[in-house]
C-alpha cells in the first residue's frame, strides 16, 4: 500500500499545480483587463475646436508668396485686431483706407470674386483675402497671410 499512496499523490500534485496555475493565468487576465479599462477611462478627451470661420478657398492667391503663412487672427500693438470672418467694412474701420498698400489682385473665388489686398499697419505687413462664404453674400476675410 505505500506505493499506492505515492501514485495518488503524485496525481493529486499535478492537478493541484494546474489549478494554481489556471488560478493565477485568470487572475493576471482580469490585472490586464482592469488595467486597459483604467487607461481608457482615464485617456483625456481632446477640446472640441471651435472654428473661427470657415475658410472656403480652395488654393492660396496667386499674389501670395509662396513661403507665406496662413494665420486665424492678427492682433496688433494697439489692441485692434482682424480675424478670418470679418467683413470688408469691419476691416477698413479697424485699419482705416491709409494701411493699404500696394496692389489689389482679384480672382475667382469658390462663391464669387476674391479680393487679395496687401497692408502695412502697426508695423507689420501682411495679406488679407476677401471672398463670400456663400453664393451672393457679402464678402468676408478669408485668409491672413503673413510674407
Amino acid at each position: 500500500m505505500p506505493g499506492l499512496r505515492a501514485r495518488q499523490s503524485i496525481r493529486i500534485a499535478p492537478a493541484a499545480l494546474e489549478w494554481a496555475l489556471a488560478a493565477a493565468f485568470l487572475a493576471c487576465a482580469i490585472g490586464v483587463g482592469v488595467l486597459i479599462v483604467g487607461e481608457l477611462r482615464a485617456a483625456p478627451v481632446p477640446p472640441r475646436a471651435t472654428p473661427v470661420a470657415r475658410v472656403l478657398s480652395s488654393s492660396v492667391p496667386a499674389g501670395v508668396p509662396a513661403r507665406a503663412v496662413s494665420v486665424p487672427a492678427l492682433p496688433f500693438q494697439d489692441g485692434k485686431q482682424v480675424k478670418v470672418g470679418d467683413s470688408v467694412s469691419a476691416v477698413a474701420t479697424t485699419l482705416g483706407r491709409a494701411a493699404e498698400v500696394g496692389r489689389q489682385d482679384v480672382d475667382r473665388g469658390s462663391f464669387g470674386e476674391r479680393l487679395t489686398r496687401y497692408y502695412e499697419y502697426d508695423g507689420a505687413r501682411f495679406i488679407l483675402v476677401f471672398e463670400p462664404f456663400e453664393r451672393l453674400g457679402e464678402a468676408r476675410l478669408s485668409a491672413i497671410y503673413l510674407p
